[in-house]
């Protein structure tokens, strides 16, 4: 890690995915036998809590673990995971793992709040929003900024990504003010779709064979 990365630790080092490629496996679509090799959990999660005891990592977590997946590694974990970042924004809100990891203490951090729009996987459903833009127009705000208002409002810590200075100051604008309880009422009741499904880790050759079994029924 020292001469990689040039650094004494990490402040929080996680598991990108449930799933193991085979050395040199990295371009989707993943599809053939050799690209995949069995997820090993327990074994990964032993690796990443020596490198937490070994001062490599301030702490250690997971990425796009559904509950059951959570489940499983708390049962054998010697230290449990304080983040899993996954997926949240208004049109895909996580209510239930939310709630599951508040429960086992394990802090939600959000990627893609903006709906990752632009992006190969990505989608326009939660910038293109009309009751997102509806409730924009009447704050004074922007559509980024009631997303990222109510990610926060959440609890939820989160992950924006701008090249643009501009839209960095507009992204951190988004205290001293806050939501409507009609407001966010109406935030939940729009219609849900898990966008990034991650269907590039979904194949007859590897260990999940749908994204029912990817995401364990949560999708």
């Amino acid at each position: 890690m020292h001469s990689n990365l040039q650094m004494e630790y990490v402040d929080l080092y996680m598991v990108h995915w449930p799933v193991t490629m085979k050395a040199g496996r990295f371009t989707a679509p993943f599809t053939a036998p050799e690209d995949f090799e069995p997820f090993d959990m327990r074994g990964v999660w032993e690796a990443m809590e020596e490198c937490h005891r070994l001062g490599l990592a301030k702490s250690i977590g997971v990425c796009n673990f559904s509950c059951k997946k959570l489940e499983t590694l708390l049962s054998f974990a010697t230290i449990p995971p304080a983040v899993n970042q996954v997926e949240i924004n208004p049109v895909w809100q996580q209510r239930k793992l939310r709630e599951f990891c508040r429960e086992k203490g394990i802090q939600l951090c959000a990627y893609s709040p903006l709906g990752a729009k632009g992006t190969h996987w990505g989608s326009d459903s939660v910038m293109d929003s009309g009751v997102l833009h509806e409730i924009a127009k009447s704050k004074g705000k922007t559509v980024a900024q009631v997303c990222l208002r109510w990610v926060y409002e959440q609890g939820d810590c989160l992950i924006v990504k701008s090249f643009d200075e501009a839209r960095m100051k507009e992204n951190l604008d988004i205290v001293g003010w806050e939501l409507t309880e009609e407001e966010r009422q109406r935030i939940s009741k729009i219609p849900q779709r898990k966008i990034n499904q991650g269907r590039r880790y979904v194949s007859e050759h590897g260990p999940y064979k749908s994204l029912e079994e990817l995401w364990d029924g949560e999708i």
